[in-house]
């Protein structure tokens, strides 16, 4: 390769899941994969385990042992194997957003921890954490006996060994203040997860924007701690709202993100500053969110929220050049619109 040349990449395409990732002719498969942020698993990482076992359905692929190629639906290991040009794969482990089939596990409650005025960090451990996959931005509920299952978002990333929920709760919030109660109990307690399509299955390869309210933090944190274990280089900016500036409980864990991070940027826009006027619409957010002058043909959009702001910011961005399938939010599945709304 001659002196400051870029190495060409290969595209692989894993079936059925559909996701796909870049690869160079100088790294395995299974080491771009896993800095894609795909979830292939893995042990060994020499071919013994079997784990990363694919099928080669198409395209060009190299043994980085013998270097030979591996003939037309021949079985490889992706730790073992080179791109020699654009792939297809059969790997039925790996999963798509919405493939993981929910599941309940029993789980002990690490810590209960008051944050703020009215918000606790929760750390959960399962017992065969292994056993559980999902994807970073999904989200879980909490099972408690006699009462309705509780949502909350997984702020910590699919390769955290414990799960993390940011929950709000005040003593009048009584279903909040249930869960709560039950947590700091010690008793175990029972999860279904994952739940959401709103998430990343991958990195991302395009800009990455983020737009949450409240608690809606959670969501974003999953996907930017996931981000930078898989080293993304695509930029990424967070839009937080909150009411109110003790509303924004882990502002320095956020500008910490933008201090360690070059491609991380973080934008608080708080209701009560002296030049704001924050309306119960969330109209003050998504007006900073439109102010920004992102690129809105080329970019990613996850938001968490009510489901006024989360319409009110696709509206606002569809009519501004987004299209619509670079929206997401899990409103969009609990809480669909009935009609179609005119944006303008």
């Amino acid at each position: 390769m001659a002196e400051g040349a870029q190495p060409v990449r290969h595209r692989v395409t894993l079936r059925p899941s559909g996701l796909s990732f870049l690869a160079s002719g100088e790294a395995d498969l299974l080491t771009a994969a896993h800095q894609a942020g795909i979830a292939v698993p893995s042990a060994c990482r020499n071919g013994v385990c079997e784990l990363c076992e694919a099928l080669l359905i198409g395209g060009r692929a190299l043994n980085n042992r013998t270097h030979a190629l591996v003939p037309n639906a021949g079985r490889l290991m992706l730790c073992r194997t080179q791109a020699a040009g654009h792939l297809e794969l059969e790997i039925e482990a790996v999963m798509a957003v919405g493939e993981i089939t929910p599941r309940k596990f029993q789980a002990k409650v690490a810590e209960v921890k008051s944050i703020s005025h009215d918000v606790y960090r929760v750390e959960l451990q399962l017992p065969r954490r292994r056993e559980l996959t999902f994807h970073a931005g999904q989200y879980l509920s909490v099972v408690l006996p006699e009462a309705d299952p509780c949502y909350f978002s997984i702020a910590s990333s699919p390769r955290a060994e414990k799960l993390e929920l940011h929950i709000q709760a005040t003593p009048d919030w009584v279903s909040a203040q249930r869960v709560i109660d039950a947590l700091r109990s010690g008793r175990p307690v029972t999860l279904e997860l994952p739940h959401g399509r709103a998430c990343l299955a991958a990195a991302p390869e395009k800009p990455l924007l983020m737009v949450a309210a409240g608690t809606g933090f959670a969501q974003m944190k999953s996907m930017v701690d996931y981000l930078r274990e898989t080293g993304s280089d695509q930029p990424v900016r967070l839009f937080w709202g909150v009411r109110r500036h003790e509303d924004m409980y882990l502002r320095s864990l956020a500008q910490r993100w933008e201090e360690e991070w070059p491609e991380f940027t973080f934008v608080p826009v708080v209701g009560d500053s002296e030049d704001n006027d924050w309306s119960g619409h969330h109209d003050q957010l998504v007006r900073t969110v439109l102010a920004s002058g992102d690129d809105w043909s080329n970019v990613r959009v996850m938001a968490s929220g009510s489901p006024t702001m989360v319409y009110t910011l696709m509206d606002a961005l569809v009519a501004a050049g987004l299209p619509e399938a670079e929206f997401h939010s899990d409103v969009l599945e609990y809480a669909p619109r009935n009609t179609p709304q005119n944006p303008a």
